[in-house]
């Protein structure tokens, strides 16, 4: 698996029962530029605020990188509404980071729900089972790695949910992390679980949405 993992994704929309998965594009910079500007949000995923011009090029980047994939995680509901933006359909994102250049089989997975109605709604599981399900079959991820803050209760508790195991506790960056090894079990229950999403290609899905501004 040597090729660039986030150009596989480039034009890949993958539609679950409630949410929508798409690459993320320039377009969508502006609302996660806002997004991010929450003190809550940048202590869940560890981050700096950014200028709206390191943001794009942060999306550049993201979007260029071989060992990063991501996608923007749409209200499905909204977004099947063509007369309503793809950025105002935004709620959250969702990455896969390559992170053992000697292991292409191992990925952390990362995860965030930035529009607080969203929330405790079942929405997190899904797009995290989505993204799985796309790791396993379409990156050979073998083992799942999540390393979330302790004090996000909620994300730990939904990971143990997916049967992810507790690992270590790193007390400096007051972290837990949690793996989850893709057995055949494993593997199967997820596939089972992605039956009914549909992948479709991302351009040829907008342009039937948005009707040719001419």
């Amino acid at each position: 698996m040597c090729f660039g993992v986030m150009k596989i994704n480039e034009n890949t929309l993958l539609e679950g029962q409630r949410v929508v998965l798409v690459p993320y594009n320039a377009e969508h910079v502006p609302r996660y530029h806002e997004w991010m500007k929450s003190p809550e949000l940048q202590q869940l995923t560890a981050s700096e605020p950014l200028t709206l011009d390191q943001e794009y090029d942060m999306q550049r980047s993201w979007r260029e990188d071989d060992d990063k994939c991501t996608f923007i995680v749409l209200d499905k509901q909204r977004w099947a509404d063509t007369s309503v933006e793809e950025e105002q359909c935004m709620v959250g994102d969702v990455n896969i980071f390559l992170t053992d250049p000697t292991d292409p089989s191992l990925a952390e997975l990362e995860i965030m729900i930035a529009e607080p109605s969203y929330r405790g709604k079942g929405i997190g599981k899904e797009v995290t089972r989505l993204m799985m399900c796309y790791g396993v079959t379409k990156l050979g991820v073998k083992k799942f790695q999540a390393k979330i803050g302790l004090d996000n209760q909620v994300s730990i508790a939904m990971f143990k949910k997916l049967d992810f195991q507790e690992v270590s506790v790193c007390k400096v960056f007051k972290e837990v992390t949690l793996e989850m090894t893709v057995d055949e079990s494993v593997r199967t229950r997820l596939l089972d679980d992605m039956a009914d999403v549909n992948e479709r290609d991302y351009r040829q899905t907008c342009s039937n949405r948005r009707e040719p501004v001419s």
